[in-house]
């Protein structure tokens, strides 16, 4: 093997690297074999990633076992289900460029031989993978698990029904005791939200794209086998340094493919759309937004997860994990399976080993999907001209026609709704929020919840230049692209306009002639920055659309 890591550790003139090393413990032996950081996004504010420390002390036995030393370190997370409804949740898109850059930074400074990534919540998952294309050193990433779903009077709760709660105290269809009781049940320990809402969602992308092992993610992080998963990882990493086997070798137009198909097979977040456009740009491999409803389309929804189904994440490992699920999409033909994984073994080969759980009722058959085609759209018109995303998994209706409610924050927009003010038949337009104008595209599982929640799911549409929580169910369109910061069409709205919303025809329109909509833009001025300084004015200066990911890499 050739060693990156030589470059810091071995000969006359590294004695100064190899004191400072020898200083916390390690032997010239340690030193000697290949250097593997293990990146963790471990921290305490929040379920999420919460194990991720202990569970990192079973990847550095995996790595020391298989003749590696480990070297941790740790990067950053911003809690999404925490931070929802607030300034605060303005840091959660920042924080996923930052992660990635910081994983660059330690890999590159310290010259590592190989990189084991440990993600949960939300952003660490892409911002791991965005790094690993960067650095293009062999890597591995392991997620830490889904949460274990709460009970309250007699079902399986998760924090997308705390957040609905919400909009049913507001209208007063429970108490505020109900409400605080489903609080206090929800999130029964460590692991995140427990649906196939985001983090579920990118850990099933990480499967699908061949850089997390297959039978790994969902194994919950409360699970006793979830320390085996992480020894295992930890050996493996080992095995990729050996084979020099490289993300970028991995994660080909194929493998990103995969992994959309993956997410449509099973109700996945929105957000896949936007954290996969930025993975394929580190990657090197051209990836539109169209691609996704393309894929989509001739993808069977087959696996029956909250939000807009009955079973929570830690119900399909029961089932047998999501290795069954891709044998569903293999044998239908819907995944390549010649794609190689990070264990050297394709896609197909990891496939055919699945065991399914025998009489589970998650993972449906081909013979009968939940639905012919997946759960994601692609909307395109006057309203979204570079494109716009809904998650039509759980929908019992293919339009929507309205009154506009413009709404400049999400905030003003949640305080209509539980107020009571926002009727049958409205258009929710939520402006300002994308990446640029927020900054950072705050997702809003508190004004959708409780729009649900107020019972108005099925007569209501929102639409936003932001983005949604995993979380979200109904009629809800985002990543309304170009966002109101720059100019888009989002930004010309005004209060009472009909919008129709026509998902047959893949089409999102503002019904306003061309002349007053000629008029208003000439009239309109692009609000001031938000912030003038530190990281968000540093975001707004670079970041691109949402229809190309959000991303601010110079790639």
């Amino acid at each position: 093997m050739k060693l990156s890591s030589y470059t810091i550790t071995q000969g006359r003139d590294r004695a100064g690297a190899r004191a400072m090393l020898k200083a916390i413990g390690f032997t010239d032996d340690d030193l000697r074999k290949p250097i593997i950081g293990v990146a963790n996004t471990w921290i305490e504010t929040m379920p999420c990633n919460y194990n991720l420390r202990q569970l990192a002390v079973n990847v550095k036995e995996g790595v020391r076992a298989a003749g590696g030393t480990p070297m941790e370190f740790n990067t950053i997370a911003i809690s999404d289900g925490v931070t929802m409804g607030t300034e605060g949740m303005k840091a959660s898109l920042v924080s996923r460029e930052i992660i990635a850059d910081s994983i660059e930074l330690m890999v590159r400074g310290h010259m590592f031989d190989g990189v084991i990534a440990m993600v949960a919540c939300d952003k660490t998952i892409p911002g791991a993978a965005m790094a690993l294309l960067r650095l293009n050193v062999p890597g591995l990433i392991l997620y830490g698990g889904t949460i274990m779903p709460g009970r309250y009077n007699g079902k399986d709760i998760t924090l997308q029904d705390v957040y609905e709660a919400i909009g049913a105290a507001a209208a007063g269809k429970i108490t505020d005791q109900e409400l605080t009781a489903m609080e206090n049940a929800a999130c029964p320990g460590a692991g995140a939200c427990g649906g196939q809402f985001t983090a579920n969602t990118m850990a099933t992308v990480m499967e699908f794209i061949g850089l997390s092992p297959f039978g790994t993610a969902s194994v919950p992080q409360v699970d006793p086998r979830k320390e085996d998963v992480s020894y295992r990882c930890g050996r493996l990493i080992m095995e990729a340094v050996r084979r020099d086997l490289k993300p970028r070798d991995i994660v080909t137009r194929a493998a990103i493919e995969n992994a959309i198909a993956g997410v449509a097979a099973t109700g996945g977040s929105t957000n896949a759309v936007l954290h996969l456009l930025a993975i394929a740009r580190e990657a090197g491999v051209p990836l539109e937004i169209r691609d996704f409803d393309r894929i989509s389309s001739r993808t069977p929804l087959l696996v029956d997860l909250k939000p807009a189904g009955q079973y929570v994440a830690a119900d399909v490992d029961a089932a047998g994990g999501l290795p069954v699920v891709a044998k569903r999409l293999l044998d239908g033909g819907y995944i390549d399976g010649s794609a190689i994984t990070v264990t050297g073994r394709t896609a197909g080969d990891e496939a055919a080993e699945a065991k399914e759980t025998p009489g589970q009722q998650v993972i449906h058959p081909l013979s009968s999907p939940i639905k012919p085609t997946g759960g994601l759209v692609i909307l395109h018109g006057t309203l979204a001209p570079e494109g716009a995303v809904i998650k039509v998994t759980g929908l019992n209706r293919t339009a929507h026609r309205g009154p506009a409610r413009v709404f400049e924050r999400e905030e003003d927009a949640m305080g209509a709704v539980t107020r009571g003010q926002i009727k049958p038949g409205d258009v929710v337009v939520i402006r300002y929020e994308g990446p640029r104008g927020g900054p950072g595209m705050r997702e809003m599982l508190g004004v959708t919840g409780a729009i649900v929640g107020a019972g108005l799911g099925e007569s209501v549409a929102l639409l936003t230049d932001g983005r949604f929580s995993g979380a979200t169910r109904g009629f809800m369109v985002g990543h309304v692209a170009p966002e109101a910061a720059t100019g888009g069409p989002i930004a010309f709205v005004e209060e009472g306009d009909e919008i129709t919303i026509d998902l047959e025809n893949r089409r999102i329109d503002l019904e306003v002639a061309p002349e007053a909509l000629a008029q208003r833009h000439a009239k309109w001025r692009a609000p001031a920055p938000p912030y003038r300084t530190g990281v968000f004015a540093k975001y707004i200066n670079t970041v691109t659309s949402a229809a190309e990911g959000a991303v601010t890499s110079g790639v």
